[in-house]
């Protein structure tokens, strides 16, 4: 296998190399979806894993980070972005084949410390990998377009996951209905599957060209303190890690809340997390398309304060008495999650990639991914201990109203276990939020501006595509409620960011 480097790329070449990286990114999804999120969480409380456990397996993905140092120095020394990628992504995805033998290996118990331990090796090859692949990626794909086409490949991606994701939440109900001794198999199963499939998306990202990228001689440490002394990377990197230490003090445990808590079957939270992903479909190429136009920053300060709305909404979820208004407040988060979440990682990761010199592209970004890792690792952890004190704490407000027939108790606030961690995360983020306006981009404009241009597109395309015969009399009715909604959004987060001033 050649890992030979272009000194320049041909724009077919160029373009057969971007297909090749989307199909990587398919392959990729297919494994996470197969061996991650959701499932590994159920994986982990079938295995008898505590709160704290559960932060363990959320922070190992970001504790590795720290790996890309290893990264720097091997592109240092071998100036070769794909050999690095292929093999550790290789070292990565292998480990995944040996977790499938656990239940024929080891006791629950024992399966549960191993599957720790291998996942801890999956990660830190994945995360050497990321760092170069992010590098790789800086070169060949046309700043330009960046925007654009990071949009696409997570669109396509998304799809993917939102089919199997729904496929395996109903075939897991099933067993666990039907077949229950044959639940932990069906975990070796898609762990089998997801280590395969991982590795032939490493042999399609060997055949992906690279532009030699220029070698930095300088020593390692030089180099970060270089990264970090840059006034206003620093500063997007303070922001960064304030708000993923925010985000992932809370929603590593939205799964273990929905499972626990609100008793909710794998096909119910599989089908809350495709209408969250459906959501993200839906509206990254638009959040992509003003990427391009406006700026990154500008999207951030729009979506952050949506998902905080939304992470104070997940306080409420277990307090309605109907299970039907639980479920419509379910829906709501989700889909309002997912259109902000869309818009926040596609941001994060084009003003990181802008912002970093090209030549310097791997350091400024690893730096970047390092101390984000640092704070959003210690977060799950820090959050599992939270839980379980707050598992034995309540906070509640009422307030009484007596009169000739007798007293009525109306409640105000009832704060109890999860929804400390998620009130507490949601505070810190609208906080974190604060720090976004420190960060200076390039083509930056004032938040109100895109918002009145999302609300007249909006508008416009819904309008569009209601008036016709068969949908012009339902108009009205569709359009009200969201533009209201819209409009309601835009007044909470105007209410929260000045909270902190």
């Amino acid at each position: 296998m050649s890992f030979r480097t272009s000194d320049s790329l041909t724009l077919s070449e160029i373009r057969g190399g971007l297909k090749l990286v989307i199909k990587d990114g398919l392959a990729a999804e297919a494994m996470t979806t197969l061996t991650g999120g959701t499932f590994l969480v159920a994986i982990a409380l079938y295995l008898g894993a505590s709160n704290f456990q559960v932060g363990l397996l959320a922070a190992l993905p970001i504790l590795t980070n720290i790996s890309q140092l290893i990264a720097i120095w091997l592109v240092q020394q071998y100036n070769n972005r794909r050999g690095v990628a292929v093999i550790c992504n290789f070292l990565a995805r292998f480990p995944l084949l040996f977790i499938a033998l656990l239940p024929w290996l080891f006791s629950k118990e024992t399966s549960l410390q191993v599957l720790i331990f291998l996942l801890f090796f999956h990660y830190l090859f994945g995360s050497i990998a990321g760092a170069s692949w992010n590098s790789w990626m800086k070169d060949l794909v046309p700043e330009k377009k960046l925007g654009t086409y990071f949009s696409r490949r997570s669109r396509m991606i998304q799809i993917l996951s939102v089919t199997l994701s729904l496929l395996i939440a109903v075939l897991l109900d099933y067993v666990k209905t039907n077949h229950s001794a044959y639940e932990m198999p069906a975990y070796s199963i898609m762990f089998l599957a997801g280590g395969l499939i991982g590795i032939w998306g490493v042999y399609i990202l060997s055949r992906t060209p690279e532009p030699k990228g220029k070698v930095i001689p300088d020593n390692l440490f030089v180099l970060f303190r270089r990264a970090l002394a840059n006034t206003n990377f620093r500063n997007l990197v303070v922001f960064n890690s304030f708000w993923s230490f925010a985000l992932n003090l809370a929603t590593p445990f939205f799964t273990v809340y929905m499972i626990k808590t609100i008793g909710l079957s794998f096909s119910y939270i599989i089908g809350l997390g495709i209408l969250s992903q459906l959501s993200s479909i839906f509206s990254i190429k638009m959040w992509g398309g003003y990427s391009d136009k406006f700026s990154n920053k500008t999207i951030i300060s729009i979506a952050g304060p949506i998902y905080v709305v939304c992470m104070i909404a997940w306080t409420f979820t277990a307090m309605p008495s109907s299970p039907w208004l639980t479920s419509l407040l379910l829906i709501l988060i989700n889909i309002f999650s997912g259109v902000a979440t869309a818009g926040i990682n596609l941001a994060i990761t084009n003003i990181g990639i802008k912002l970093a010199p090209k030549e310097e592209a791997i350091v400024y970004i690893s730096a970047r991914n390092m101390v984000v890792a640092f704070f959003s690792a210690i977060a799950p952890l820090v959050g599992g201990l939270m839980a379980d004190f707050f598992a034995t704490h309540q906070l509640v407000w009422n307030i009484e109203w007596k009169g000739p027939s007798g007293v009525k108790q109306i409640s105000l606030l009832d704060l109890q276990h999860w929804n400390f961690l998620f009130l507490i995360g949601a505070l810190l983020a609208t906080l974190s939020l604060r720090k976004l306006k420190h960060v200076i981009e390039t083509g930056e404009i004032h938040k109100t501006v895109l918002v009145k241009r999302m609300k007249t597109t909006f508008k416009t395309s819904v309008t569009e595509k209601l008036n016709t015969p068969v949908f012009r009399f339902i108009s009205s009715p569709v359009l009200i409620p969201t533009i209201a909604t819209l409009n309601m959004l835009k007044y909470v987060e105007k209410r929260m960011m000045n909270m902190w001033k």
